[in-house]
């Protein structure tokens, strides 16, 4: 094992702290991880980026539950047209996009490039609404499941492309449409970022080559990582969980906007 796939373990590990405080960071790290530290194409690692998370949220899971932590109900309600969203993205769309999208004045977008852009740029939106510190609107329930299924499917469709589970995103939708305190919907959160990760890597499985043995160990480390970030969470309030939340999700998404587009700057 030489020392970037040493640092690339660390960095699992810490994919999980995350994910067992936040419910939503694990992806966020994950592939600025594997594209910037250990140099796997944008492709490659967001499909590995949703076996990772998917596994690792599976257990952190378990960890909520046993703390009365999941609104299954919610949970499901979202990943029924989110997981069909993801997994016809990862298994349609992304391999259809061709390798340069367009040149101007020289500069050429890649599909690479502009995976990690889309990436960044949605980063950005749901780091403003976590930041942001609004309260809920309180809506009606035949609302509020209207609301939740369409969110479900734009999510699912999105996070299918970045190759994330979409707690990013899951997290703040689920505080703000069905008014879960910011704990339970973390882990919530993870349920729905369970069945969409796992069932959009079947996706890419069939279009990609997977090296099994780096992926599980990878896994196994960030597991430990979930399972002791999930320990911590219980000294951390909301809305320090929210703000936190919110402001390393920015950073992050100004990190791979600079280095995606340094060349024309």
């Amino acid at each position: 094992m030489d020392s970037t796939e040493l640092l690339g373990y660390i960095g699992a590990l810490v994919v999980g702290l995350v994910l067992g405080l936040v419910g939503g960071g694990g992806s966020i790290l994950t592939v600025p991880l594997l594209v910037y530290l250990l140099g796997f194409n944008p492709v490659v690692a967001t499909a590995y980026s949703l076996f990772v998370v998917g596994a690792s949220s599976l257990v952190g899971v378990i960890q909520k539950h046993l703390k009365k932590l999941v609104d299954f109900k919610t949970g499901l309600a979202f990943s029924f047209p989110s997981f069909l969203a993801v997994y016809l993205s990862r298994r349609y769309l992304v391999p259809s996009l061709p390798q340069n999208i367009l040149t101007i004045e020289g500069h050429t977008l890649t599909k690479d490039m502009l995976i990690m852009v889309f990436f960044s740029v949605i980063m950005l939106i749901a780091s403003l609404s976590m930041i942001k510190n609004s309260k809920s609107k309180k809506t009606n329930s035949k609302s509020s499941y209207y609301k939740t299924f369409i969110q479900g499917l734009v999510i699912g469709t999105i996070t299918g492309v970045i190759g994330a589970g979409g707690g990013f995103l899951y997290v703040p939708a689920l505080v703000i449409w069905t008014n879960l305190p910011m704990k339970k919907a973390v882990g919530t959160s993870l349920v729905i970022i369970t069945i969409n990760s796992l069932i959009g890597f079947t996706g890419d499985m069939q279009t990609l080559d997977i090296d099994w043995r780096f992926l599980l160990t990878f896994s196994l480390f960030t597991i430990f990582g979930i399972i002791i970030g999930g320990s911590l969470s219980k000294f951390i309030s909301n809305q320090s969980l929210k703000k936190g939340f919110g402001y390393f999700t920015l950073l992050i998404a100004l990190f791979i906007i600079y280095e995606e587009l340094k060349f024309i700057m």
